[in-house]
This record gives structure tokens, sequence and C-alpha cells, in this order.
């Protein structure tokens, strides 16, 4: 009973202390280490603590294998961690930098995004007269009533895998509502011509979308004319002309969607209400900056889900690793250990210089995995399936709090793995440790 009354402590220190880890922020953390550091140098149990773990450190060389494989085993789970947790951020990002709080987007009532939307040619002329939108030099609103439509293009990773990429519809009000949007090569499409201009990313991502080049879509030749770059989603897409884009892909006169830009982001509560009261129109009204946030969450989410189960699964093997490698290491250690209990040296002293040899092995791995993963995904360029069921090509950020949180998944596997052994190094029992040969 004794024994099981211990284990179940023993559980709830450890589940107490993760949950107080997660939530500690990095100040909390360096203040911690800062007050060990004094621990450990103004207190007779502290430099006692030092006496153990220098002897343990010392014999690292002699057991270089069975350390490396908590070092490996921790590198992989924040190596594994940190790349999805930074394709997760790097895939909203993208779509983030995408809206802002001066233009606004019109879809169908009900629409999750613009390809399951429509809007006849009435209705954009009466969400084009609401109040609330700027207006241009000439006086016209600046508006722009656009369709988006998906085509198969080859990868340029793997010719023989098809994508979908989508080609949006767009008029000369596009131009002035998103001024990140910049042609950096050959030049703007001309209305009514079969042409296209093409985002950077997309460029990158998919074959046959070079300056010049000839492209065979809805039956019809079209020709990329531009190349284009904007810093957000909108580098995945192929702009061309509105009505050529309806005329090929037979939609008639309708759109999906119609943005237009606000005389100010206040303005955006009294275009919105005019709408909402018209009658003729039922429809949903947002900001482009709290519809492409909309349109990362779900998808981010399942990133991050995914990628905090398999780390957590792969955590659970390093635990494994670390508290078979620390068993032996006392079992191999105990008469050295007893010898120095048996002239005076404490419990607490034991159990804290195992701990601080096997966090300081995980916090190597952490940084091993941490650095790598930085190294090889930090800027990689990929692309996945966005809410309208074409690709989105964006860039892995492998930011600093990433970076901090693989080392505090580290330092809490060095942790598990470290304290049952500790506490077996402490409660060993002297005169049998003594005498074993």
């Amino acid at each position: 009973m004794k024994n099981f009354l211990f284990g179940l402590g023993m559980f709830a220190i450890v589940a107490v202390w993760l949950i107080v880890w997660t939530m500690l922020p990095w100040p909390a953390v360096l203040g911690l280490a800062a007050l060990l550091t004094l621990w450990l140098s103004l207190t007779r149990r502290g430099r006692q603590t030092l006496s153990v773990t220098r002897v343990g450190m010392s014999t690292l060389t002699q057991r270089l294998g069975s350390s490396a494989v908590i070092v490996i085993g921790i590198a992989g789970v924040v190596g594994v961690l940190v790349a999805l947790l930074a394709m997760a951020q790097g895939f909203q990002a993208t779509l983030q930098q995408t809206g802002s709080d001066d233009t606004a987007i019109v879809l169908r009532g009900g629409s999750q995004a613009e390809l399951n939307s429509v809007l006849s040619r009435a209705n954009v002329n009466t969400i084009t007269l609401a109040p609330g939108i700027a207006k241009g030099p000439d006086g016209h609103p600046i508006a722009s009533a656009e369709l988006v439509v998906v085509a198969n293009l080859p990868k340029k990773s793997d010719p023989s895998v098809d994508a979908n990429v989508p080609i949006r519809g767009v008029g000369e009000e596009a131009w002035k509502l998103r001024s990140k949007v910049k042609i950096i090569a050959g030049r703007r499409f001309r209305p009514g011509l079969r042409e296209l201009d093409v985002g950077q990313g997309a460029q990158r991502q998919f074959a046959g979308l070079e300056l010049g080049r000839k492209l065979r879509l809805a039956g019809q030749e079209w020709t990329v004319v531009g190349v284009f770059a904007s810093g957000d989603s909108h580098d995945s897409e192929l702009w061309g002309d509105a009505s050529s884009v309806a005329s090929a892909y037979r939609r008639g006169s309708s759109v999906q969607s119609v943005t237009v830009r606000l005389t100010s982001p206040s303005a955006f509560h009294t275009f919105k209400a005019a709408l909402m009261r018209d009658p003729t129109l039922k429809v949903d009204v947002s900001t482009t900056r709290e519809y492409f946030n909309k349109q990362s969450e779900r998808l981010t989410k399942i990133i991050r889900v995914v990628g905090i189960t398999v780390s957590i699964i792969m955590a659970i093997g390093a635990v494994f690793g670390a508290l078979n490698t620390m068993f032996a290491a006392i079992a191999a250690r105990s008469r050295e250990i007893a010898t120095l209990r048996a002239i005076g040296f404490r419990g607490v002293p034991v159990v804290v210089s195992v701990l601080l040899e096997t966090m300081l092995l995980a916090l190597l791995g952490g940084a091993l995995g941490g650095l790598i993963t930085w190294l090889i995904f930090n800027g990689y360029t990929a692309s996945t399936l966005g809410s309208n069921f074409s690709q989105v090509v964006f860039q892995f950020k492998v930011s600093p709090l990433l970076l901090w949180t693989g080392l505090k998944w580290a330092m809490a596997i060095g942790f598990i793995g470290g304290l049952f052994p500790a506490v077996r190094a402490a409660r060993l029992q002297v005169s049998a440790a003594l005498r074993e040969l």
C-alpha cells in the first residue's frame, strides 16, 4: 500500500509539473534557471549537487551509446513537432496577410468560400452602390466582382501529378483594391483577351507557367503575359479578365464574390448594415482579414492536432528510452551513490543531480532537433489544399517561439525520464549497495 501511494504521488507530481511547465513563459523559465544557479552556487546542498553531477557527467563517455539514445530520440520529437507547427504557422500567416480591415468581401449567404458562392449581376450592382465604399479619381466605386475556377496543372516536383490551381477572374479595379499585388515580369493582361498573369508562388510550384507560355484551359488557348508578387495567398493564383474567364468556363454573367475598398475600417459597419437591410439581398459580409483568417483556421487546427499527436507518441518512446538509460546508469553507479550517501550526501543532491544530467541531455537533443528543422524547413516553399479546393502556396515559418516550444517539450521529456531513476537512486539502501561487487 505504501509503494502504491508513493507511485500515485509521483504521478501526481509529474502531472502538476507538466501543467505548470506548459503555461510558463520564457522569462519565468529564465527566472527559475537563475534561482537554480544561485542555489547550486550558494548553498551546501547545491554544491553537493554540483559535485555529484560532475561525477555523473564524467562517465558520459563510457556510456556514449545509451546517452545518444536520449539525445537522438528527443531531437526526433522536437524536429517533427517544430516542422509540423512551422507548416501550420506558415499556412496561417500566408492567408492572414491576404486580408485587411479596410477591404470587405461579399458572398452569397451561407457560403463557406468563394467557390460555392454565386451572385447575380443585379446583386453586384446593388452591392457596389452601398454606402461606405471608397471611390476612385473617376468617381466610380473601387469594387471588383470576381469569380474563381479551378484548373489542373502538373507540379514541377512531379510532372505526373496534377494539382488544382485557382484562376481568378478580375476586373481593372482588382489592382487598385490589392495594392500589394505588383507585376514583377511582363505586363498585366488586357481586358477581353485570353491572357493570364500568374503569381510567383504558382510559377515556382507548377509547370508550364513561364512568361510567354501558352496553356490549354477549358478547351481554349491562354497566354501567360505577366508574373506578379503579393506576399500572400494571391501568389498561388492565376489572374485573367473576368469576362474572358466567365465565357471560357460558361459562367454567364454571374460572379462569386464582390470585394470592395472601404473609405476607412470604421465604414465597414455602415457598409454591412446597408446590405443586411436590403430585402433583395441574402449575403454574408466580412472584412477580408476576417474572411481569410476563417479560411486558415480549420486546416491550421488539423495540422497542429496531427503534429502534437504524433509528437506525443514519439515523446512517449523518448521517455521510455530516457528511463531505460538512466535506470541502467543508476544501477551501474549504485556503489558510487551509496558511498556518497554514506559520507554525508543527502537524497536531494542525488535526485537533483540525476535530473540535471537527464535534462542537460534533453536540452542538447532539443537544440539539435530545433537546429536541424530550422536549417531544412525555415523558408521552405510548399503547397496544400485550401478552402477553394485549390492549392495554396506558402512557406514554412520556424519562428523563435516554435523553437522555444520545442525546447520546452525536450526539457519536459528529460524531467519525466529522469525523475523516477533519480528517486530510485535517492532511495538506494546504502548497506546493500555497498555490499555489491
